[in-house]
């Protein structure tokens, strides 16, 4: 049989001799799964979850260095430490730092990282610092930065404050009918907006206790600079002219009106402090919390500030001399996609699937306040969160892919975990039959022109990927009180298909990551393998299958959608995806198939995983980039998985 034959030649291919990873044993498909399953089962925790470390670019351990030094809370061994990694991030042909490995110069990651370096002590002359303020200079200066690094340039005295947008606590008064409230943005943009308004109103000034100052960035005296917001569209001009109008009323706000924002800002910061995972789990909320809440007058021994602190922390990896700052904690989502990948694995011990699916059972979210509720208040909960604690924002996308893993271990031992996550998920779908990541109609595109919001990403609209397992999770579920909602999803699936055969990858790098996720959602769903779509997608992957078996994206084409399945390698995580989608719509005997099962074995490093330095996810397109640590371990070993599983079915 084309099983046999396939899995025949590869034992035998003398391709896998001799590998760049050092691996000298001729592997088959089997032998190649036993190593891998083995290595990433000895990388479970002894409660039963995953969690890999989550990298951004030197914009997050940049801000640390630069957080202590607001606060004049420095530790000089971790600020020496994470130095360290800055420099050796920095990129040795454009000067400056990428927004993610081999990528192109970022001048606002630049601006902090070179900040970063120079108050920790890194001298101006030195070779590294010229390089790096020469690319800043070439590209307009630090004037040129984005929202964010320009506030932090304020907030240090860098610029002043009229060179950054107008963000007044005011705004945690305004009523939901007005253009912009809170719950139009997204999560992540609520967390850092609120104690950024307060930094922001107060007019914060950074300790700086060594005087360190960057006016050598600037093209122009920054109290001489006329252009701090470039206009992007006509919205965005329009609304530019009404947010510098009403910047020139904050003199006349009510002392009286600003207490009570003030006070409710507060109250709005501790409700979600969140333990030590801190204010909405992402590095820069709790940033601006822990800053706030020291410029309202908490002493440094406060609990809500020692929270603070933990959270921040815990954030932090340590690599012997040198240390970086995660943005988050991935461990339930490394948790679930792990757990998938082992349970396509026709010989793998149950225990540990079963250890690390009790482990995910108490951390479902079901009657904790969340902002969710305010748009669904007659919806009970049952959602996970993607990090150790977020219980204000459970994630769609991470309890979609939970109960998938749940439901295919044993519907009965976790049938109410079950069926309060379907429900859930049913009840937060949007109006165009797609789902989003935290919310639902999160869709006022509009607010995207502020000028707040040059990156873009205020919102969290429904996409391809969460859609497809949400959707392919309820049908899988199969209770018929969620039926439509599994049609809807799959109508807007085929709605989202781009002129390709592709789909978009809003949370995964990129049309190869939304392709995957849509195919496996149609093969849960039982769409017909011959539905156009289908075929047009199958078609799409197997032309950009590259010369080596494998296949590989590059960020850019978030950028520039024809690099769409383009890269200059493949990756180990891509294939996987690629194989995936292609076992997913019945080519698990095609030739593509084998090449790319090929290209893992050979790969495969000698402790039986594999190890790629490109980043493989966008935190949001264009601006903001991570690597998922575990994608490189885990989704090469749900491909050779399911592929052992298909020749083993195949053979019966």
């Amino acid at each position: 049989m084309k099983i046999f034959k396939t899995i025949a030649r590869l034992a035998s291919h003398d391709r896998y001799v001799g590998s760049s990873n050092t691996s000298t044993d001729i592997k088959s498909p089997e032998d190649g799964l036993a190593a891998a399953r083995k290595a990433l089962l000895s990388l479970q925790k002894e409660n039963g979850h995953w969690c890999f470390p989550l990298e951004a670019d030197c914009t997050i351990p940049a801000e640390y260095v630069l957080m202590m030094h607001f606060m004049n809370e420095v530790d000089i061994g971790l600020e020496g430490r994470i130095a360290r990694f800055i420099r050796e991030k920095q990129d040795p042909e454009h000067g400056g730092w990428p927004l993610f490995y081999g990528g192109h110069f970022d001048l606002s990651g630049t601006v902090k990282a070179y900040y970063a370096l120079k108050i920790a002590g890194d001298a101006p002359e030195a070779p590294h610092m010229a390089r790096a303020r020469a690319a800043i200079l070439n590209h307009g200066g630090a004037a040129r930065a984005n929202v964010f690094t320009r506030l932090m340039l304020a907030m240090y005295g860098q610029i002043p404050w009229r060179g950054v947008p107008f963000v007044p606590v005011e705004i945690i008064l305004l009523p939901q009918w007005f253009p912009f409230h809170l719950s139009k943005v997204s999560y992540w943009s609520r967390t850092v907006t609120v104690p950024l308004s307060i930094l922001c109103s107060l007019k914060a000034r950074a300790a700086n206790p060594r005087n360190v100052h960057i006016r050598e960035l600037f093209t122009v005296a920054p109290e001489q600079e006329r252009d701090y917001f470039p206009v992007r569209t006509r919205l965005n001009r329009l609304l530019l002219l009404i947010e510098r109008t009403a910047s020139l009323f904050e003199p006349f706000i009510p002392q009286a009106l600003r207490r009570i924002a003030l006070r409710r800002a507060e109250r709005w910061i501790v409700e979600r402090l969140n333990g030590e995972c801190g204010l909405g789990a992402i590095f820069p909320a709790i940033v601006n919390a822990s800053e706030a809440l020291a410029l309202l007058g908490y002493p440094y021994e406060h609990p809500y500030r020692e929270q603070c602190r933990k959270a921040l922390l815990g954030l932090v990896v340590e690599e012997g001399e040198r240390a970086w700052v995660q943005p988050c904690t991935s461990p339930v989502w490394d948790t679930v996609l792990a757990t998938l990948a082992l349970q396509e694995d026709p010989d793998v011990d149950q225990k540990p699937i079963r250890k690390a699916l009790d482990w995910l059972i108490p951390n479902q979210i079901l009657d904790a306040p969340a902002d969710w509720r305010g748009a669904h208040p007659g919806l009970a909960g049952g959602g996970w969160a993607f990090q150790y604690a977020n219980p204000h924002y459970p994630d769609l996308d991470d309890t979609a892919a939970a109960a998938w893993a749940l439901q295919q271990a044993d519907s009965d031992v976790y049938r109410e975990n079950i069926k309060r996550a379907a429900d859930w998920l049913a009840g937060m779908q949007s109006s165009n039959g797609g789902f989003a990541a935290f919310d639902s109609d999160n869709t006022y595109y509009y607010l995207n022109e502020i000028p707040f919001a040059d990156h873009g990403a205020l919102l969290d609209p429904p996409t391809s990927d969460v859609t497809a397992r949400c959707a392919g999770f309820l049908a899988l579920y199969g209770e018929p009180r969620h039926k439509q909602n599994v049609e809807r999803g799959l109508e807007y699936l085929f709605r989202e298909q781009e002129p390709s055969g592709a789909w978009f990858g809003r949370w995964g790098s990129n049309y190869i990551y939304g392709t995957w996720s849509v195919l496996e959602a149609f093969r849960l769903a039982r769409v017909d393998m011959n539905h156009l779509a289908v075929r047009r997608a199958v078609q799409w992957l197997k032309s950009v299958q590259r010369d080596d078996g494998g296949w590989g994206e590059g960020n850019d084409s978030y950028f520039t959608p024809a690099q769409a399945g383009q890269f200059n390698r493949s990756t180990s995580f891509q294939t996987g995806w690629a194989v995936l989608a292609l076992m997913a719509a019945g080519e698990g005997h095609s030739h593509e198939v084998r090449r790319g099962i090929e290209y893992l074995l050979y790969e495969q490093g000698s402790d039986g995983l594999w190890h790629d330095p490109w980043f493989t996810a966008p935190g949001f397109p264009k601006v903001f980039y991570l690597k998922y640590h575990g994608y490189d371990k885990y989704f090469p070993v749900w491909a050779l998985a399911r592929f052992q599983s298909l020749s083993r079915k195949t053979s019966v």
